[in-house]
């Protein structure tokens, strides 16, 4: 009989343990690039620098958000208004880079990010990272989109993701100013015709 109980307990604990992983870094809907650029409030080009607050036990790192934070050098201000020339973001330093393995425009999160809370929070030490921020009060966080490419590691200043996401920028800014002009447009047909009655 303990036998039997024991066989069962461990069925359930092994059948639990993978549902209860894959429910830690899950998505309700897929990913879109609209979500990303939607989310995102900052768009910089940045250099983990140094840990501004190192963590309290460098021996245990979690998957949630770190007790340590990192200061980034801003090198490049893609989006975002009075942005400052250091940022300070939660997460740890590495000495090993992190890549994005997926073809651009990346759907999906570096391998760093790929378990647990669905975000990546580890960042090589001199590296550069292509981040896409939220601003609460005086803090930011790259945690916007859940499995998202939100804080990807790049190659280069002309790395194809940097490259991808300006040009991405430049198509969006160029609908807002074609939307404005026709909006403005309609306005001005509606208050001639309107007057003219």
């Amino acid at each position: 009989m303990r036998r039997i109980l024991s066989l069962v307990i461990s069925v359930l604990t092994v059948g639990l343990i993978p549902m209860s992983a894959s429910q830690a870094c899950s998505r309700m809907k897929p990913f879109t690039l609209d979500e990303l650029f939607d989310n995102a409030e900052v768009i910089v080009r940045a250099t983990a620098v140094k840990y501004a607050k190192a963590p309290d036990d460098p021996r245990f790192m979690t998957t949630a958000v770190p007790d340590s934070t990192i200061e980034f050098r801003v090198e490049d201000k893609l989006r975002g208004k009075n942005l400052p020339d250091k940022i300070i973001l939660n997460g740890y330093l590495s000495d090993k880079d992190d890549f994005n393995d997926i073809p651009v425009p990346y759907m999906f999160v570096r391998p760093g990010g790929r378990s647990g809370s669905c975000f990546a929070n580890t960042y090589k030490e001199g590296a550069q990272f292509l981040l896409f921020l939220k601003k609460t009060g005086e803090v930011y966080s790259p945690n916007i989109s859940a499995l998202g490419p939100t804080n990807e590691q790049l190659h280069s200043d002309d790395d194809p993701w940097l490259v991808w996401v300006r040009n991405h920028l430049s198509t969006l800014a160029h609908k807002e100013s074609t939307s404005a002009l026709v909006t403005d447009g309609i306005l001005q047909w509606l208050v001639f015709h309107r007057s003219s009655c």
